[in-house]
C-alpha cells in the first residue's frame, strides 16, 4: 500500500491538523451563544461586542508566574487586556512583541494587560516571558480552570485576547493571534469610553 494512501498517515495528518487548528484559531461567527448577534461586525477573528450585549468577565483569580495574588475584580475601573498564550504555541510567539508594545503605549492611559498562562508549566512559561521581554503579569493556569471560566465569551482558541472595560465587561474578542493593527484600535476604542 502506498504510504500516502494508507488509514494511518491520513489520521496522522488529520491529527496535526487539528492539533495547529486549535492553537492558531480560527474565525468565529456569529455571537458564542450562536444566535449571531451579540458582536459588531469585524475584520475576521476580531470581534467587537455590542455595549449593550456585554457580560460581566467572571471574577478569576490565581497567581501570578511569580506567585503574586492577582484578581481581575481588583482591576475594575481600568480596561483590562486578558490574553491566553503558552510557550508551546507557535503563533503566541510571533504576537508576544505587539502585545508587549501594546502595554507599553496604553498602560499610561490606565489600560492593564493580563496574560493567562494556560496547560503549560511555570518554567517554560517564564522562559518565554524572558525571551520576548513581556513585562506584564500573567496568571499562571496549568490545569486549565481560569480559562474555563471564561465559558460564556470563551477564548477558543490559544491564542486568544478579550478586552475588557472598565465595569469589567467583554467588550471585544479576538480569536486566534492578533496584531498590533487589529488589537491597537479595539483597546483604543474601549479605552475612550467613558
Amino acid at each position: 500500500m502506498n504510504p500516502r494512501t494508507s488509514p494511518g498517515t491520513f489520521a496522522a495528518v488529520v491529527a496535526l491538523s487539528t492539533a495547529l487548528a486549535g492553537c492558531a484559531g480560527s474565525s468565529a461567527s456569529g455571537g458564542p451563544d450562536g444566535s449571531g448577534n451579540r458582536f459588531v461586525a469585524g475584520d475576521g477573528n476580531a470581534q467587537e461586542i455590542k455595549a449593550a450585549d456585554r457580560r460581566a468577565a467572571p471574577d478569576t483569580a490565581g497567581t501570578t508566574l511569580e506567585s503574586q495574588p492577582l484578581k481581575l475584580a481588583d482591576l475594575r475601573g481600568k480596561v483590562v487586556v486578558v490574553n491566553f498564550w503558552a510557550s508551546w504555541c507557535a503563533p503566541c510567539r510571533g504576537e508576544a512583541p505587539a502585545l508587549e508594545q501594546l502595554y507599553k503605549e496604553h498602560k499610561p492611559k490606565g489600560v492593564e494587560f493580563v496574560g493567562v498562562g494556560f496547560k503549560d508549566s511555570r518554567d517554560n512559561l517564564r522562559a518565554f516571558e524572558r525571551k520576548f521581554k513581556v513585562t506584564y503579569p500573567s496568571l499562571f493556569d496549568e490545569s486549565g480552570q481560569i480559562t474555563l471560566a471564561f465559558r460564556d465569551v470563551p477564548p477558543n482558541a490559544i491564542p486568544s485576547t478579550l478586552v475588557l472595560d472598565r465595569q469589567g465587561r467583554i467588550a471585544a474578542r479576538v480569536v486566534g493571534a492578533t496584531t498590533y493593527s487589529k488589537l491597537g484600535p479595539l483597546v483604543a476604542k474601549v479605552a475612550a469610553e467613558r
